[in-house]
């Protein structure tokens, strides 16, 4: 009984605190959390709002302007007067002007720029997606580290636990004569460094909860605690229960958003080509205004402001056709770096397409891999049990040493921790595939 008592009360003392006095966060909600924090993410949506500004301004391009202006100014000697004559009067002079002008031919320019805009909008936005999707990964990669990082942590407890108990009986039994004082030392050393390896394994947990409190953008790990998902459900059964990788690539190469990006700045580096291609025509845009003018020489008489103003209100309306003949070759050379620029896209997303595909591949070999090492993990966790088991019979007996006896709680306590490593490694790597095909990254 008081070994039962015993190992609770270093449990309390090593755990510290109550699981319940902390909450726990499933991936989902540390996912979220993230997305609606993450610097990277916000930066990526200030650049789409951007975007929306900017085609925004290229639409406006179709409407006309409205510029006011008023002047006044003083001549000292030779100067203009009221009746357009020249008189050496120091003068006055007061003018208002209200004009306009509509773009009513502009060389497809504002129809090309609104489009070129409406690409970058979209690429914007899938850059944006593309961001979260990465948050999410990372997430996703440090929640399975501190999954992992709990299961060594309860592997070196269980160790502790055994550890403790048997130094208990060698006390018992050097007490009454049936261990040396040798086997005792031998046990303690054991049981120090199980302790130690309980220490590492608690340090790793808890840096990997900063690291993921981290990129949550929380302000402190403290009270910052992961729910364990249902492993229950994990199974390794069937030969074909993984789509090849070039299945999934057709699937993710439709959707994912670092690919659209590229596929829209492709289309954009074409309406680039047209939007150079369209300083090649002439434009024409439609002026009009108003205006009036009061004068005023030195040494004369002059009209009341107001009436002034009546009498000098002038309106006016004119075309304004500009047409291109000659301007060093400025307008030829630009579609040619838009054509340049273009072939550079391509090549942009075809490695864009390259590095998905590999990124599918790795996730496929390292999903084989993992359901490899979780079978062969299981296989090794049921033998070496049965061999602890025989073990601690023979042990009971007298028939094996206390060496004999932690080599083999080694080997099963080593398994243990195999077996965690490939459980988290094969259920990330299979809800990573899942991701790559279209689905939300959760388990």
């Amino acid at each position: 009984m008081y070994r039962i008592i015993y190992t609770l009360a270093f449990l309390m003392a090593v755990l510290g605190v109550s699981a319940q006095q902390q909450r726990e966060w499933t991936l989902r909600e540390c996912v979220d959390y993230a997305l609606e924090n993450n610097i990277t993410v916000k930066q990526r949506d200030v650049t789409r709002r951007q975007g929306e500004v900017e085609l925004s301004t290229a639409k406006n391009r179709r409407l006309p302007d409205l510029n006011g202006s008023a002047s006044q100014n003083w001549s000292f000697g030779r100067g203009l007067t009221s009746e357009n004559t020249y008189s050496n009067q120091n003068t006055s002079s007061t003018s208002f002007s209200l004009g306009t002008s509509v773009p009513l031919f502009t060389g497809f320019s504002i129809p090309r720029t609104i489009e070129l805009n409406k690409l970058n909008l979209e690429a914007a936005t899938a850059d944006l997606v593309k961001a979260r999707d990465d948050v999410s990964v990372q997430v996703a990669q440090a929640y399975v580290q501190i999954l992992y990082s709990m299961e060594l942590r309860d592997v070196a407890l269980r160790q502790i636990s055994i550890d403790s108990m048997q130094t208990a009986r060698l006390s018992e039994m050097y007490g009454t004569g049936k261990a040396s004082g040798a086997e005792v030392a031998q046990q303690e050393a054991t049981l120090a460094q199980s302790r130690l390896t309980y220490t590492q394994a608690d340090n790793d947990y808890r840096l990997a909860l900063l690291s993921l409190a981290q990129l949550l953008e929380l302000p402190t790990p403290e009270g910052f605690a992961i729910a364990r998902p249902d492993t229950s459900a994990i199974t390794v059964d069937g030969t074909g229960a993984l789509p090849l990788p070039d299945e999934i690539y057709q699937e993710a190469v439709a959707f994912k958003p670092e690919v659209k990006a590229e596929m829209y700045r492709l289309k954009g580096t074409e309406m680039n080509i047209r939007l150079a291609k369209s300083a090649l025509w002439p434009t024409l845009s439609l002026t009009a205004g108003l205006g009036s003018n009061y004068y005023k020489t030195s040494g004369f008489d002059a009209e009341a402001f107001g009436r002034q103003m009546r009498n000098n209100f002038s309106q006016y309306i004119g075309l304004s056709l500009s047409v291109p003949i000659f301007n060093r070759f400025a307008t030829r050379n630009s579609i040619r770096t838009a054509r340049l620029n273009q072939e550079t896209q391509m090549l942009q997303l075809e490695n864009v397409k390259k590095n998905l595909y590999k990124e599918i591949q790795q996730a496929y070999y390292n999903a084989v891999a993992a359901k490899a090492q979780y079978e062969s993990s299981m296989e090794a966790v049921r033998s070496n049990r049965a061999a602890f088991d025989l073990m601690s019979a023979k042990y009971e007996y007298g028939k094996a040493n206390i060496t004999e006896f932690n080599e083999s709680k080694n080997n099963l306590l080593k398994s243990e921790s195999d077996l965690a490593r490939a459980k988290f490694e094969y259920m990330y790597d299979t809800s990573l595939i899942d991701f790559y095909r279209g689905k939300t990254l959760d388990f």
